[in-house]
């Protein structure tokens, strides 16, 4: 019998949409709720992870934060495809250039996800992984893109376990061609390709670790809303 409510999500059967758009910061998710969304309903605030139904364009959307780094991820993701009947998560979040053609606010989409984490290991498979997203979601996001003039730069991600990482390996995943660096979507990924859903990472690009440009928490609370446009469009 599926546990709900969840001892991390508190709504009820069928208060969420197919398709749940997940930012890490719970502000950012009162944002789109606030700034996009019709008739928007608070339907889980536990530990102030803050989720919202509503209406876009006339399609019934989810929006609900997943906090920061895999393990939070990996719980809200999961709780949502196995119990709450969530087929698609689309991530919306941010992330740091290793491609030094970009420019911050590109919007990037993760085609795979490298990582330092040993979340996969729990399904079995001793050796590494590099998840993939839905080819359905990214096809959409990059149709969607070029619809609203702001086209994503498909590549692979780098989900790291560790924000401040003495090992260093920015340098040399940049010469592998990865394209930014962000913390989530490995979990994301796997947890969707276990549950036999759909998932997709989209992050803006807030900052550059090798220059020291950045934008402020309020920036990239409030004003990544190209990338929230995509995301809706194909919600």
């Amino acid at each position: 019998m599926c546990p709900i409510p969840t001892p991390h999500i508190n709504a009820r059967e069928g208060d969420f949409a197919r398709t749940v758009l997940m930012p890490g910061d719970p502000l950012r998710a009162k944002f789109i709720a606030e700034t996009f969304l019709e008739n928007a309903v608070l339907v889980n605030n536990v530990r102030g992870v803050q989720g919202y139904t509503g209406e876009y364009h006339g399609k019934r959307v989810s929006v609900m934060a997943s906090g920061m780094g895999m393990p939070s991820i990996g719980i809200y993701s999961y709780e949502l495809f196995n119990y709450y009947g969530v087929e698609n998560i689309i991530r919306i979040g941010s992330a740091g250039m290793l491609n030094q053609k970009l420019k911050v606010r590109d919007i990037v989409v993760g085609l795979s996800a490298y990582t330092n984490s040993n979340f996969g290991r729990q399904f079995g498979f001793d050796g590494n992984v590099a998840p993939c997203c839905s080819y359905e979601l990214l096809k959409a996001a990059m149709d969607a893109g070029e619809k609203l003039g702001q086209l994503p730069v498909p590549g692979a991600l780098y989900s790291s376990d560790t924000f401040y990482d003495e090992s260093a390996p920015l340098g040399k995943l940049q010469k592998l061609g990865v394209l930014a660096v962000e913390m989530e979507a490995a979990a994301l990924y796997l947890n969707a390709a276990r549950a036999g859903k759909n998932a997709l990472c989209l992050c803006t690009i807030s900052d550059n670790p090798f220059t020291g440009e950045e934008l402020s928490a309020e920036e990239r609370q409030n004003t990544f809303t190209k990338m929230m446009e995509i995301a809706l469009e194909i919600a």
